[in-house]
């Protein structure tokens, strides 16, 4: 969920949770590890949720600096870091995971001095999931936690952001390996992260703009390789897996607008070395976005843009979920100023995150072909704007 969109949704759903009071769910709450039927929160409908009067704007390229900018960014409404990535274990098992966390600020800075120490100006949420390819299972959980009294938040020297017990964390400032944790219900996975190619900054200079108003746009980089090793506890068996982790960093306040549907986003890691990201915004009139966007790195860490004009997505099949949620289940990707062609298949139909906004987000194979050269290939994919805001 990285694009604006969903943080807009993101923002209603937290505000509600502020009014509420429930600003820490409890570990048996269903939207932390369970299936419900409850109507996926709307979208459309929250798309403009929150006043961004006082908030900082994506409106200028700035310098990116780290591991400054790997830290949180107050004054803005919202930021996250993502982390996807596939594994392979000792026994040949094959493993995708996703974690996930969130801050939001519910109201803009300066902020107010509080006496309690349970208040706070931010709210976390993080989401874990696992998909099991050989055991056909997808895991999912989700949690809440205020910035106080320890429960969450992020720093940047040495970096760390975390939701209670799952993080992600630098032991010293100076760079990697990161350590990623997160450990639910039956399932434990930590992971050590080197950085195997450089950091790429996302449209111009890591200014990414989504809509044609000023502002609407988000500060936004990637590291397209983390080279990943660690263990993975499922259902009481332990599991020694490595592989490939892609980690992808947004901030802003207020991005896409009332036209867009939601996106597919497509994060490719090819076996001739190259990367590729490319996210298709949807409108509700069924076009794609002219903002829409990604790019192509090479194994040297060198970056080609793609345009909406250089990337055509076909849908080669659909997939209907329990949850009456219909989502694209196959494409080809197109890209012929790189005489590319690519078809991505899901390692598993049902990797349907049903949490507070229900959204598609899974390990993929890639095959297909590059200037007449075989390929192969990972990656993940996230869908939004699919589920039905209303159950019948």
């Amino acid at each position: 969920m990285r694009a604006p969109i969903m943080t807009a949704a993101i923002g209603a759903l937290l505000l509600g949770v502020l009014a509420f009071g429930l600003m820490r769910l409890t570990p048996d709450d269903p939207r932390r590890s369970g299936r419900d039927s409850r109507p996926a929160l709307s979208l459309s409908g929250t798309l403009a949720a929150g006043d961004s009067t006082g908030f900082a704007r994506a409106d200028r390229i700035r310098p990116l600096r780290f591991p400054r900018d790997h830290g949180p960014h107050p004054e803005f409404r919202n930021e996250w870091w993502y982390f996807t990535g596939n594994l392979q274990g000792g026994d040949s098992r094959r493993f995708g995971y996703e974690l996930s966390l969130f801050r939001l600020a519910p109201q803009p800075p300066p902020y107010p001095a509080r006496g309690s120490q349970w208040a706070t100006n931010h709210v976390y949420m993080a989401h874990f999931a696992v998909t099991d390819a050989a055991g056909e299972r997808f895991h999912f959980f989700e949690r809440f936690a205020r910035n106080a009294m320890g429960l969450a938040g992020a720093q940047a020297a040495p970096f760390r952001v975390w939701v209670e017990d799952w993080s992600v964390e630098a032991d010293t400032n100076n760079g990697f390996p990161w350590r990623l944790r997160a450990a639910a219900g039956e399932l434990d996975l930590t992971l050590e992260l080197t950085a195997a190619k450089p950091i790429v900054l996302q449209g111009d200079r890591g200014l990414t703009q989504r809509s044609a108003e000023p502002g609407n746009a988000s500060y936004y980089y990637s590291i397209t390789r983390l080279d990943s090793r660690g263990t993975l506890r499922l259902h009481g068996e332990r599991l020694h897996v490595s592989g490939q982790s892609w980690m992808d960093r947004e901030w802003g306040t207020k991005t896409l607008s009332e036209a867009h549907q939601g996106w597919d986003w497509f994060a490719l890691q090819l076996t001739d070395g190259h990367g590729s990201m490319f996210v298709r915004l949807r409108r509700k009139d069924g076009g794609t976005d002219p903002y829409s966007a990604g790019t192509l790195v090479d194994p040297r860490g060198r970056v080609t843009r793609l345009g909406p004009e250089d990337v055509v997505v076909e849908v080669l099949d659909v997939w209907r979920s329990p949850r009456r949620s219909r989502y694209p289940a196959r494409w080809r990707l197109t890209v012929e100023p790189l005489n590319m062609a690519l078809e991505v298949t899901p390692v598993l139909a049902d990797q349907e995150l049903d949490v507070s906004i229900r959204y598609w987000e899974g390990a993929v194979d890639v095959s297909g072909r590059r200037d007449g050269e075989t390929l192969g290939g990972r990656g993940y994919v996230e869908l939004t704007g699919y589920a039905p805001e209303h159950d019948d």
